[in-house]
């Protein structure tokens, strides 16, 4: 059943969210319906999309809708599509977050530039592109917010992620200079940086129970972070109570930035085996079996 409309605060706004049928893409797409906001939402999968918009369709408020775009969010003229799919509806686009990214556990000595690049393009690309192509629509709005999906990555030293933590800590630098760009057109730009948050992608590390504990160690709340925990700081750097907030980025992590990052290592030696884990302490590039990837 749709719910009124009236004086919800985001009632009359169109979002677009990109991995839109991911877990944190989900939760921001729930938290922005139920505050009255029209969504697109942008995945690879049509199927994982249409179950994502068959979940959320309690969340409707009088006049919102849910629309589906199928397509790559590092291709240009998908993104470009998908902003015009949302701006179409009510002739505006007034937030955008593009929650794709990710990255493996996996030893600098055992990346390529290949390897290494992808995990940049896969983080920093694909937020660059869902920004470049809704600043347009976004004039045309009179202004809007955009909400990057950083990291704890980016400010704490995890060792065994060099390309995710390069990413990250890229995507920040990004988030600043467009939001320094973009405020002469009342355009916000700021992120938000999850700890270890329950998603499909980190389904493993959750399954694991010294891992919960090591990560839940660092973490002075003493908790792994749920989707939902993100996307409430999304909603907030979304919507007109943060209006007069932006170029930031909001460590959502249980207080972990207050403690250090996990140790991996043991998760490294069970991807990649012992004697190829031995090697890369000993300074040596181990036989890289590129069918092994820990990805988060």
């Amino acid at each position: 059943m749709r719910r009124n409309s009236r004086a919800l605060p985001l009632a009359g706004k169109m979002a677009l969210i990109t991995g839109g049928s991911g877990g944190i893409g989900t939760a921001c797409a729930a938290a922005f319906l139920k505050d009255g906001a029209s969504v697109t939402l942008m995945g690879r999968g049509l199927e994982s999309l249409i179950a994502t918009r068959r979940t959320l369709q309690p969340q409707l408020t009088r006049g919102a809708t849910i629309e589906l775009f199928a397509g790559d969010a590092l291709d240009k003229d998908d993104v470009v599509a998908a902003v015009e799919l949302a701006s179409s509806i009510n002739g505006k686009l007034d937030i955008c977050v593009p929650t794709v990214g990710g990255g493996s556990i996996r030893p600098l000595l055992m990346h390529d530039a290949d390897s290494f690049r992808s995990e940049l393009e896969l983080n920093i690309i694909s937020a660059f592109l869902a920004v470049r192509y809704s600043v347009e629509p976004m004039v045309d709005a009179g202004g809007g917010s955009i909400v990057c999906i950083s990291s704890d990555a980016a400010k704490l030293v995890f060792p065994w992620l060099p390309a995710y933590t390069t990413a990250k800590c890229g995507l920040e630098g990004f988030v600043r200079a467009a939001a320094e760009e973009l405020a002469r057109f009342q355009i916000r730009v700021n992120a938000v940086r999850p700890g270890l948050t329950r998603t499909d992608a980190t389904a493993e590390l959750f399954d694991d129970p010294a891992t919960q504990q090591a990560f839940a160690a660092e973490k002075p709340l003493g908790r792994l972070g749920e989707p939902e925990d993100i996307a409430a700081g999304v909603r907030y750097l979304a919507g007109p109570e943060s209006s007069w907030v932006t170029g930031q980025s909001f460590a959502i992590e249980g207080g972990n930035e207050l403690r250090k990052a996990a140790d991996m290592s043991a998760m490294v030696e069970a991807i990649f085996g012992p004697e190829a884990f031995e090697a890369v302490l000993k300074g040596r590039t181990p036989f890289d079996d590129e069918n092994q990837e820990g990805d988060l």
